[in-house]
């Protein structure tokens, strides 16, 4: 019995190294009669087999093939040395072990078939030694990636994760080739990436050969400082795809823009009920909180777990109160001190467009993660009366006309590239929410929308009723654009079709070009995009908290929305601003502010207040600002020096045109010249290049005399070179 004993415990020494479960020794008890020798019963091997398949032994290496270190320890299997540990690999991770003297041997002999540890098995069958040597060779080890003296071979098992579904299970039958990292827990698929992720790590000071696993310790926190206003983020935080919280400092202008609307509606009526939808990291409903105080009621949503607890830890950061499930949450005695003066923060972790339909708003900032039409009709829905909805849109490749088919099938609408194409894409936005708007039986009225490099910003206001959402649903218009000098207007109002519908456009390219010359874009917004009154009062607010850096974009925005480069306002006290009419509404911005002069937050406007809407939206209509701009360098004719910007508009407003600078292109002129007028004048106060060595009085003379020449040879080598390109 003693020496039984021994031979058992002999037995359990070998087989540990390759990780053998517990019930492995019970099954190997059950040959102990015969000798220690001899080969297990053919009734022990299929009991052995079902034991060992849920090992977790292809996820990591064996013990033979690594180092004493632990972290060598924890390396994937597809990360060797050697090719000889890789084959030797093979028979370790072999699940049909033939006796306990062939895990001692040389693993060599070529009757045995023996299955790739890197394949699964219906990828890949168990096969003889030497074809086994050959398909690691080249299948797994030619495409390495080398790192330090180690290869990370390419792995096809199924241990790269998928998008989960609700279950949280893992689909793993579509799962191809990977690589492993060896410094972190990623699984790349390219071996180009994986060379590029691997030169990140070196970039980085990351030369450690240690695999991290992804449920280590809590990576480290970095913080922000945005508006007096402390973030926490994570590492990555700039990466959407590297993080759940997302934060990204471009977007400082749009936040600032947000804030300083924000701040001149609270000036109408207060408390405010705020939605932050995609709240991230919260820093937006934080700065609200903190700088608004009692005038505002934040609420701040998310989805993802991680991002509502990053958003409580900024909140306690920021020494604000956290309400979670109309519960307070419990502070600190000190933190609770320095929270008298601020409002309370509500965190909800729900889908967004759960939550716009459970309650009712009174500002609403939409800023996912690309389009936001998934989230308009939710918006619209239960946002209060004279309410304000802003939209952020960051997927611009589809509004920039550099992807036109998931233009068409987001907002529904035709685009091509234009030299507008910025104001084409705020036009679209706002269509967009126009359409939802009038879905739940509200109009709107634009207050500003923005389109720099990054985002589109659109914000609007809120009326309810039919009549409303009748009147901005007429506003809605398809744009004539001539793809040949990029003339465009929008097209009138009516069913009849039109016999010739070039005939709208002021050019005459139809004329003396061949074929069709004219395309049809839109649906567009076809009225004004900036509201004077609004913009001075975010200008105010601009100032009285001290925001610098988005005071010149607003400035821009007041003479935009003016068209008229000479406008002269100032802004010195609120009582400067006592009566504005937005809307047809007049709208008292001081601080004795009484819900007697305001209508009743969540009510129908009067039929009274809605006739008012719609004779100021008449009057108006000639006040209004031209729609799109002309690049002044697109229409530059070579050969000849354009003239200063600033000294372009004084000419154009000169000639009797109503003219302004747009902050949709630094180069852009707003102005309701038509084309010819607008090339013209162009022309007219150009200068030659080179005048041919005269004297510059006389060359100035000359260029005025033979400017008209100049401009009919230039417009016939392009009407010439254009019809040759056509044919």
């Amino acid at each position: 019995m003693e020496n039984m004993a021994e031979e058992e415990q002999e037995e359990v020494v070998v087989v540990a190294p390759a990780q053998v479960p517990t019930s492995a020794p019970d099954s190997a008890r059950v040959p102990a009669p015969a000798a220690p020798d001899s080969a297990p019963t053919p009734a022990s091997t299929p009991a052995l087999a079902p034991a060992l398949a849920p090992a977790p032994a292809p996820a990591l290496s064996p013990s033979p093939a690594s180092g004493p270190d632990e972290a060598e320890s924890k390396r994937h299997i597809s990360i060797q040395r050697q090719l000889a540990d890789l084959e030797k690999l093979a028979f370790v991770a072999e699940g049909d072990f033939d006796s306990s003297s062939s895990l001692n041997s040389d693993h060599l002999d070529a009757g045995n078939k023996q299955a790739c540890p890197l394949c699964p098995k219906e990828k890949f069958r168990a096969c003889n030694s030497h074809k086994l040597r050959r398909h690691l060779q080249n299948l797994h080890w030619k495409v390495s990636v080398e790192f330090e003296g180690y290869r990370m071979c390419i792995c096809h098992l199924p241990c790269r994760p998928v998008k989960p579904n609700i279950i949280g299970e893992q689909i793993s039958s579509i799962m191809g080739a990977h690589y492993h990292c060896i410094i972190c827990s990623a699984t790349i698929t390219r071996r180009t990436d994986m060379l590029g992720h691997v030169r990140r790590h070196v970039n980085k000071g990351e030369t450690k050969s240690r695999y991290i696993a992804a449920s280590a310790a809590k990576p480290p926190t970095e913080i922000l400082k945005e508006v007096d206003t402390d973030v926490q983020v994570c590492p990555n935080y700039s990466v959407p795809q590297k993080t759940d919280s997302y934060f990204n400092p471009k977007m400082k202008l749009n936040r600032q823009l947000i804030f300083c609307t924000l701040a001149a509606l609270a000036e109408e009526r207060k408390p405010l009920e705020c939605l932050d939808a995609f709240g991230a990291t919260g820093i937006m409903g934080l700065q609200w909180a903190k700088h608004l105080g009692n005038a505002v009621k934040v609420t701040i949503n998310d989805l993802n777990e991680n991002s509502v607890t990053l958003i409580q830890e900024n909140c306690h950061l920021n020494k604000l109160k956290v309400v979670v499930d109309n519960k307070e949450k419990e502070e600190d005695d000190e933190i609770l001190e320095g929270e008298e003066n601020l409002g309370n923060i509500k965190v909800t972790k729900m889908d967004a467009n759960v939550l716009m339909h459970l309650r009712s708003f009174d500002f609403i900032h939409l800023d996912p993660f690309g389009t936001s039409v998934n989230y308009l009709d939710s918006a619209f829905r239960n946002i209060r009366n004279l309410g304000i909805v802003s939209v952020t849109s960051t997927d611009i490749s589809s509004l920039y006309a550099k992807a036109q088919h998931v233009a068409r099938r987001h907002y529904g609408c035709n685009i091509v590239r234009t030299e507008y194409y910025k104001e084409l894409a705020a036009r679209i936005v706002v269509a967009a929410v126009a359409r939802a708007a009038a879905r739940c039986n509200k109009g709107i009225e634009v207050l500003f929308a923005v389109a720099l490099e990054h985002f589109v910003l659109v914000v609007v206001r809120v009326l309810r009723g039919p009549t409303s959402a009748d009147e901005t649903a007429k506003k809605i218009q398809y744009l004539i654009h001539c793809q040949w000098c990029e003339e465009r207007i929008f097209q009138k109002d009516g069913n009849m079709v039109e016999e010739n519908p070039y005939r709208q456009l002021p050019c005459n390219c139809h004329g003396s070009m061949p074929g069709k010359t004219a395309i049809e874009l839109g649906p567009l917004w076809s009225s004004s995009l900036f509201n004077t009154g609004f913009l001075k009062r975010m200008l105010f607010e601009s100032l009285h908290h001290g925001l610098d850096d988005i005071q010149p974009l607003i400035k821009t925005l007041i003479f935009e929305s003016e068209c008229n480069p000479q406008s002269q306002f100032s802004v010195h006290s609120p009582s400067n601003l006592t009566k504005q009419e937005e809307c047809g509404i007049s709208i008292k911005t001081t601080d004795d502010t009484t819900t007697d002069n305001y209508i009743a937050q969540g009510k129908r406007k009067c039929t009274e207040t809605i006739t008012n809407l719609a004779k100021k939206q008449k009057t108006d209509a000639s006040t209004e600002h031209p729609p799109f701009y002309y690049n002044i360098h697109r229409h530059s004719i070579k050969g000849m020096n354009m003239p200063k910007l600033k000294k372009f508009l004084c000419y154009l407003s000169q000639a009797g045109f109503r003219v302004s600078r747009t902050h949709f292109d630094p180069m852009g002129v707003r102005t309701d010249a038509p084309l010819m007028q607008f090339k013209s004048i162009l022309l007219k106060y150009s200068t030659p290049t080179y005048t041919g060595g005269q004297s510059e009085g006389h060359g100035q003379s000359t260029a005025e005399d033979t400017v008209a020449d100049r401009v009919e040879m230039s417009v016939n080598e392009k009407a010439e070179a254009s019809s040759c390109r056509r044919w």
